[in-house]
């Protein structure tokens, strides 16, 4: 949830922890691992359920400040390369084979950003959404939108026929 609804990458959720979370003003803060950037994000419902559920039916009994912790004793905090391949097993399990370069949490990435561009988002918010330090990085994403592109096509003047008959018929070469 945290991967496909917020674009998370693995090293965040991974590094999650309790202090992150802000539920009275419905935020997630942190500081992402790979850009050091500090970002904010809307605690949505949909991830704020998911988050609650986890914490209380399946999160071990432990002090640990880190959400996201291994199953079995002694709890220590999952790694990004856990989330990952959990990621990778739902894509699996789901029957999602894909032989493309994005895949897993990546994969996840590239799908908030392809809606974040159905509903009409600008590059500047794409890119915050995501965390990059600038929207260089955010390019990366986005795909041409031939829907959107052909909106902003400009039509074509006809061409007057006198035209093809300067230079006694023939167009200049």
């Amino acid at each position: 949830m945290l991967a496909a609804y917020l674009g998370l990458r693995a090293s965040d959720i991974a590094h999650l922890r309790f202090e992150n979370l802000h539920w009275e003003q419905n935020t997630i803060i942190l500081t992402q691992y790979k850009t050091g950037k500090l970002i904010t994000l809307p605690l949505i419902p949909v991830v704020g359920n998911a988050l609650l559920d986890y914490i209380q039916f399946a999160r071990p009994k432990s002090d640990e400040q880190y959400i996201f912790l291994l199953a079995l004793s002694p709890f220590l905090p999952v790694r990004p390369q856990t989330i990952a391949g959990m990621i990778n097993r739902r894509f699996s399990n789901a029957g999602f084979k894909s032989k493309a370069r994005r895949h897993g949490g990546h994969a996840l990435r590239h799908s908030l950003v392809k809606e974040l561009l159905n509903n009409k988002q600008s590059l500047p918010v794409i890119s915050e959404v995501l965390g990059h330090k600038n929207t260089t990085s955010t390019r990366h994403y986005i795909r041409i939108d031939t829907e959107s592109l052909s909106q902003c096509a400009l039509g074509v003047p006809l061409v007057c026929p006198l035209f093809y008959n300067q230079k006694g018929g023939k167009l200049w070469s």
